[in-house]
């Protein structure tokens, strides 16, 4: 690609986080769109990127940001799930008019919010959209916004997100407490239901390799990942930790209790389905295009997520 300068929308989270650092690895120049780069720069602790101002929300200003860059990464996502509706579509509107703007290819996190139940176990990239929830279909909506944009396109869809750097993500947020010494795991659902983990390292990998491939106009691939039941994700935190856990189940009739006064619950609500049934990933096309999938040791993984996030125990977290 001639252009190796790229815009991320959402640098601070998860996936955008994730592929900037990646990207930085791998030589390009990053810009980091925020409404507030000098305190987004501070928080993220990241070192390389160029961070500009700029409101996801103002197609102007995200256009602006985008000048000169082959990639635009739409990594930008509502905090605890809080008004998708009103946030989403315009979000990735402006990154669409960025990336026509530039002759930049978009690079798209997916999800399994697009999928009900008649698609599981295991899904591909043929299985049919049928969305069981309100993001579910706020997801779908998106990516046929991104089909019908006429800008080139790759989505990379994937399972639950966990990586090194704390943030809005189940493991993070519903199953272990950051900053404390883990010492227990809530889990979501029945511990014998296999789930799909996505490391976010592994996540920026499988981009940064597909980018060097030879692409479509709009591409959409899925990554297996780390797929454990829930004895297995205890083990291997256990295994990380280097200590037995305690383990319970999340609350969920508690949750139905807050939810009326809390937004990010109702909107976890909305997601159990998820976690009832096996919900897996076929990476056939994947594989078939990369030879492998990037995936890093589950143990490894867990080991890097939980001294990010400040859940080793002192011994451990010194040794690692």
């Amino acid at each position: 690609m001639a252009q190796r300068q790229a815009l991320v929308i959402g640098a601070t989270g998860g996936v955008g986080g994730a592929v900037a650092d990646r990207l930085l690895a791998d030589g390009w120049r990053v810009r980091a769109l925020n409404r507030d780069p000098e305190s987004a720069g501070r928080r993220s602790g990241r070192t390389g990127l160029e961070w500009v101002k700029g409101d996801a929300m103002v197609a102007g200003e995200v256009v602006a940001a985008a000048e000169g860059c082959g990639i635009v990464v739409h990594g930008a996502n509502p905090p605890g799930y809080r008004n998708w509706a009103g946030l989403q579509l315009p979000m990735l509107s402006s990154t669409i008019a960025a990336a026509k703007a530039s002759g930049a290819r978009i690079l798209f996190p997916g999800t399994v919010y697009n999928y009900g139940e008649d698609a599981f176990p295991r899904i591909d990239e043929r299985s049919e959209q049928n969305p069981a929830t309100r993001k579910g279909r706020i997801r779908v909506a998106m990516e046929a916004l991104l089909r019908q944009s006429g800008a080139p396109v790759l989505i990379v869809r994937t399972g639950d997100f966990f990586g090194p750097k704390p943030g809005a993500n189940w493991l993070s947020q519903g199953l272990v407490k950051p900053g404390r010494p883990l010492a227990s795991v809530m889990y979501p659902g029945p511990l014998d239901v296999a789930h799909a983990w996505a490391y976010l390292p592994d996540v920026a990998e499988t981009f940064v390799r597909l980018l060097a491939a030879d692409l479509a106009d709009f591409e959409v691939f899925q990554m297996q990942g780390q797929e454990v039941d829930g004895h297995q994700l205890v083990a291997g935190l256990e295994a990380a930790a280097g200590r037995k856990l305690a383990v319970s189940r999340l609350p969920w009739l508690g949750l139905h209790m807050a939810a009326p006064f809390n937004e990010s619950f109702r909107e976890m609500l909305e997601m159990r389905y998820l976690w009832e049934r096996p919900v897996l990933l076929d990476n056939a096309r994947l594989v078939a295009r990369l030879g492998a999938e990037p995936r890093t040791p589950l143990v490894e993984a867990l080991r890097a997520t939980l001294a990010g996030q400040g859940s080793l125990p002192a011994a451990v977290a010194a040794a690692a």
